[in-house]
């Protein structure tokens, strides 16, 4: 009624046999999430920084290129100055992206046990989460 099986799986990995590519651990794996995870914040900083420019998102901008660095072994990010255009999107969007970005690297610097990814994490969605209200209530009262 069936057929048997001819050919080797490809799912078949003993624990003698070399494999053909490389492995990453699962911290590796981990920080390399953090890494994106950060440097998608640091992107959207930069818009915010273009958009609203403050010293807050200049300080953050920096400790986020930090930690971006860090997590690569040493190779700075990639950093664009966007230029500020009709076509940008409104600032509560960038607020909200950022929030969602920062809550993202929350959970994997939790996860890995990264205290201070952790703590600026936590700091930057704070800080968006306010600069939302802020900006309801402004729309509110307007």
């Amino acid at each position: 009624m069936y057929e048997p099986i001819r050919t080797k799986s490809v799912h078949d990995t003993m624990a003698d046999t070399p494999s053909d590519f490389p492995h990453r651990s699962r911290e590796e794996e981990l920080d390399i999430q953090l890494a994106a995870h950060l440097a998608a914040l640091l992107a959207v900083t930069d818009e915010l920084r273009t958009a609203a420019p403050s010293a807050d998102l200049d300080t953050a901008a920096a400790r986020l290129a930090q930690q971006v660095s860090r997590l690569r072994g040493g190779r700075t990010p990639v950093r664009s100055t966007p230029a500020a255009g009709p076509a940008d999107p409104p600032p509560a969007i960038l607020h909200e992206r950022a929030h969602a970005l920062a809550g993202r690297a929350l959970l994997v610097a939790a996860s890995r046990a990264d205290t201070a990814v952790a703590i600026l994490a936590a700091q930057r969605m704070d800080a968006h989460a306010a600069a939302l209200v802020e900006t309801k209530e402004l729309s509110t009262a307007g």
